[in-house]
């Protein structure tokens, strides 16, 4: 049975604020009002504040080893992506293969493992326009194969002990609670058994649960990137005085019209459906040559040869959580003149969405169809206000003579603590010296490499977590949890652990899951006498299993838009990956680790 209303009334108000903090900070996360950065950080301030934890109690998740390690393997992961040492491997990857299931098992193998060494989500961002460009040329649906290239690249960083930052922080939060070291490879025995499961299931069954989604960025894309054209309202043209409606030019099959410049150096973009034509106006198309051909030749418009406009590229980008454009209007947003690029289009969860432009309220997750001049992407490949997920422009020549220097690098910093007793942290940093000797990576890039939003968060929930255990809430959640399944065996106390890990994962992030998860989790293991080893390793598993909502992990959220998913689409084909995943850690984390001493 579940404690008795006496345990929970001597928690005492400090508990209580505790527990409600997390909830609202959980709710807050899941509504996408704020960012988790933000709102964790908020929640860990209300704590101070009110005096549950003191500010060195609250600030000492930021000096955890975890957190400087996950900032020294951004910079890492971004020199491998910098030398063009992904794209290298990319191209390796479909070969000549017309065989959609083939095709689909060559993508996940490289990419699971992958992703084993190095942040998931430059992965993914890099091979979403490969995967594109290989489905469309053997007839086959992109959206058949985005949602099993992020689950094979969240299930490889479950296969060594740097794959996540779940995994990164419930090792330092092990070993700084007096539990014991976790080694590199500690949870490859069970990580990579269930990632050789989870690979199968996404070749032989998941591809009988995905629907054919349309993406409408996509289309977008294939109608707008090859061509500009500018024509002149002449001085006679009938079309004087009349709204762009009016004219005709709203509906114009394969155009669009992006904007609109007077003669008095206004420029009217996005371009209202009411806005009038007057005589000078220079109206900016978009479209395919056929189209452009024939407004070019609409009785008034004359075509501008000398004036071509600067934006000639279109690229396609993905709203990060961390994006400070988050909440902010289009217009609010001032993409002409923060970033010189003109939105065509903005698509969330597979639909386009209506109206003027420049009043959609943007959200993470949102795919932006960008008109932009070529110098876009080298300007803002690293930014942390967006994944960029289109193809690379011609200017852009990554350093390919550094891969081998920096997958060397990488090997390296993998292997030395593997087998000696170099703390990672260390491994990392010397690697970190030798990426940015050999200048594989530059000092710019390698300090936009790092998502500081991602250490806010951990850092946060740590001293979140910190507050569970010193108000008591964590050891009544735990001595909780484990009553209601001890009866049922140490089995089923693992199993609540991973379901809770999992929850938190899908819903909120999986670091900061197991950052709050973990005293709860470890208050139970020590209550039962439970090897805590084992308890901390499902733990790490579950919350990378965040599969069935595309909004608890960056892979995830990048395949979205894309792919044009339903939000349903993860839960249909997550759920169960999810449960294969359970089954398969109750499983072998009992036979590999003993439960009861």
């Amino acid at each position: 049975m579940i404690l008795g209303w006496e345990a929970w009334m001597a928690l005492g108000w400090q508990g209580w604020l505790t527990l409600a903090v997390i909830a609202g900070a959980t709710i807050l996360m899941v509504a996408d009002r704020l960012g988790p950065d933000l709102v964790m950080f908020s929640g860990l301030c209300v704590l101070v504040v009110a005096g549950v934890v003191s500010p060195n109690e609250a600030l000492h998740g930021f000096s955890n080893p975890a957190v400087a390690t996950i900032g020294v393997l951004f910079i890492c992961a971004a020199a491998v992506k910098e030398t063009g040492a992904l794209g290298l491997v990319s191209s390796l990857i479909f070969g000549r293969t017309r065989s959609h299931r083939w095709g689909l098992l060559r993508l996940l193998v490289p990419t699971a493992a992958l992703s084993g060494f190095m942040n998931n989500a430059p992965i993914v961002a890099m091979f979403i326009p490969m995967v594109r460009s290989w489905a469309r040329g053997v007839g086959a649906n992109p959206s058949r194969f985005f949602i099993p290239l992020s689950y094979a690249s969240m299930l490889g960083g479950t296969c060594t002990l740097i794959g996540t930052s779940a995994t990164l922080v419930v090792a330092g939060m092990h070993a700084q609670h007096g539990y014991g070291v976790l080694g590199m490879f500690d949870i490859t025995w069970v990580g990579l058994p269930i990632t050789l499961v989870g690979l199968l299931y996404l070749v032989i069954l998941a591809p009988l649960l995905i629907v054919d989604r349309r993406d409408p960025a996509e289309l977008d894309r294939e109608e707008t990137r090859e061509y500009l054209a500018e024509v002149e309202v002449s001085a006679d043209s009938p079309l004087l005085g009349r709204s762009v409606e009016q004219a005709g030019l709203r509906h114009l099959p394969g155009l669009f019209l992006v904007e609109i410049r007077r003669t008095n150096g206004r420029q009217i973009r996005p371009v209202a459906p009411e806005d009038k034509l007057e005589a000078g106006d220079h109206l900016v198309f978009t479209g395919d040559a056929g189209s452009i051909t024939d407004v070019s030749q609409m009785p008034g418009l004359d075509p501008v040869d000398s004036h071509v406009p600067p934006f000639r590229h279109v690229f396609e980008v993905v709203l990060s959580h961390r994006s400070a454009l988050v909440g902010l209007t289009v217009r609010d947003a001032e993409f002409r003149r923060r970033f010189d690029a003109v939105i065509l289009a903005v698509h969330r969860a597979g639909e386009r969405i209506g109206g003027r432009i420049g009043d959609i309220v943007l959200r993470p997750g949102d795919t932006l169809m960008l008109s932009a001049s070529p110098g876009f992407r080298k300007a803002w490949q690293d930014s942390t206000m967006f994944y960029l997920v289109s193809e690379r422009s011609e200017e852009e020549r990554p350093r390919y003579r550094k891969a081998p220097l920096a997958l060397s690098a990488i090997a390296g910093m993998v292997l030395v603590p593997a087998f000696t007793d170099v703390p990672l942290l260390v491994s990392g940093m010397a690697t970190l010296f030798f990426l940015l000797a050999t200048r594989c990576i530059s000092g710019r890039a390698s300090r936009l490499a790092v998502n500081w939003s991602v250490l806010v968060l951990i850092g946060s929930a740590i001293g979140i977590a910190a507050a569970l255990e010193k108000s008591g809430a964590a050891a009544v959640l735990g001595e909780s949890l484990l009553a209601l399944t001890l009866p049922f065996g140490p089995i089923a106390v693992l199993a609540a652990v991973w379901i809770l890990g999992a929850l938190f994962a899908s819903f909120v992030s999986n670091a900061a899951g197991a950052a709050l998860v973990f005293p709860v989790a470890m208050t139970a293991a020590v209550s039962a006498g439970l090897d805590t080893h084992a308890v901390a390793l499902t733990l790490a598993l579950a919350t990378s299993a965040g599969f069935s909502t595309p909004i608890g992990s960056n892979p995830n959220l990048l395949v979205y838009g894309p792919g044009g998913y339903r939000y349903l689409d993860f839960t249909r084909v997550g759920l169960p990956l999810m449960l294969i995943c359970l089954m398969s850690a109750l499983l072998l984390v009992p036979w590999l680790w003993p439960l009861v001493g």
